[in-house]
């Protein structure tokens, strides 16, 4: 059984962090996490995987936690996809692709347009095509108000992670906390991301509408060309995926199946991690190719 942290080739040059846990010879599952996440978000799904015969990979997306920074500042959706369809061609088998927000939206560019055929399923963690903007902007902004500025302590950051997840029980600075700040020289600490990457996201959503309507068609798009088992898992009380953006997905792939998790959130592998594991673990064991 393999149990390491690693390097991975993503697109364009860019290397990726991975954790790659269980047997050499079993079922790949690849892990892409959300914005302002990193690969620590699927630590406790990792080993319910492991449990359950699979092999996790849960990589670090580009410009986050200890993957490279994209030097031209590429955070495209595309960029991401293109990292994911990277590392998929470098394993031995098709992966079964879990994404979370990002990781999702990533997930359908890469497998519904830039390369058809890489992935043996895919699961979009609250996400679909058409997302809410004001959930949306709840994201942006939550992740754009320290970017600058950053934090006195990760005692400080632990408070305003608080404020923007109030359902959760207040997590303590030494929970792993760390692992997703870093501390600079002026000795403040500051989000384990690229700030190009709020700031472009920023641009996209809030000045550029050409640039925003053409991604919901090439997402529009994407969806409707997916073939490969699908599998939508909604945070019942999600602020970004409503029970119209399911149907709408469910129009545009009606082979999708679809889990609601009553009491989760947008961060659904957090809030309800039991419940989450239970139903990809329920999806994956439903395909029979694997």
């Amino acid at each position: 059984m393999t149990g390491k942290n690693c390097k991975i080739d993503g697109a364009a040059g860019i290397s990726l962090a991975a954790e790659v846990k269980g047997e050499c010879r079993a079922m790949p599952v690849l892990l892409a996490h959300g914005a302002g996440q990193t690969r620590r978000a699927w630590k406790r799904v990792v080993q319910d995987l492991v449990e359950a015969g699979f092999r996790a990979i849960a990589i670090d997306m580009r410009g986050h936690g200890d993957s490279d920074w994209s030097s031209a500042g590429a955070y495209d959706v595309r960029d991401f996809a293109a990292d994911l369809v990277a590392v998929a061609s470098g394993m031995d088998r098709k992966p079964a692709l879990v994404g979370a927000s990002l990781g999702g939206l990533a997930g359908m560019i890469a497998e519904g347009d830039l390369a058809p055929g890489s992935f043996a399923s895919l699961t979009l963690v609250d996400i679909a095509p058409r997302i809410e903007p004001g959930g949306v902007m709840r994201v942006v902004s939550f992740m754009q108000e320290h970017v600058e500025t950053g934090f006195s302590s990760p005692e400080e950051a632990a408070q305003v992670i608080a404020r923007y997840m109030p359902h959760r029980r207040k997590r303590r600075a030494g929970d792993g906390l760390r692992h997703y700040l870093r501390q600079k020289e002026d000795g403040r600490y500051y989000w384990h991301w690229d700030p190009a990457f709020i700031r472009n996201m920023v641009a996209a959503h809030c000045c550029d509408t050409a640039h925003q309507e053409q991604q919901v068609n090439i997402l529009y798009k994407a969806a409707a060309n997916l073939t490969l088992p699908l599998h939508l898992i909604r945070g019942g009380s999600s602020d970004l995926v409503s029970e119209g953006a399911v149907e709408h997905l469910r129009e545009l792939a009606p082979h999708a199946e679809y889990t609601d998790i009553i009491d989760a959130t947008h961060m659904v592998a957090g809030d309800a991690n039991d419940a989450f594991s239970a139903a990809i673990l329920g999806f994956l064991g439903r395909q029979s190719s694997f």
